[in-house]
């Protein structure tokens, strides 16, 4: 089974803004209350609950 909010690093584009965390694909959506990430004047934000860093990027990389 997946652990809530397993990924330390979400890459984001603008097209995906506004952003929240924990994200809808999290394997635990409700594993802390939804907090918006402000990435409008910064390229890069943290979580104050679980400490995911989101980063806001022109194309996500290929996995």
């Amino acid at each position: 089974m997946d652990q809530p909010n397993a990924q330390s690093l979400v890459e984001v584009t603008r097209d995906e803004l506004p952003i929240h965390c924990p994200t809808p694909n999290s394997s635990l959506w409700d594993s802390h209350p939804r907090v918006y990430i402000p990435l409008e004047d910064s390229p890069e934000a943290t979580c104050s609950y679980c400490g995911t860093v989101y980063r806001l990027v022109k194309d996500k990389a290929a996995s």
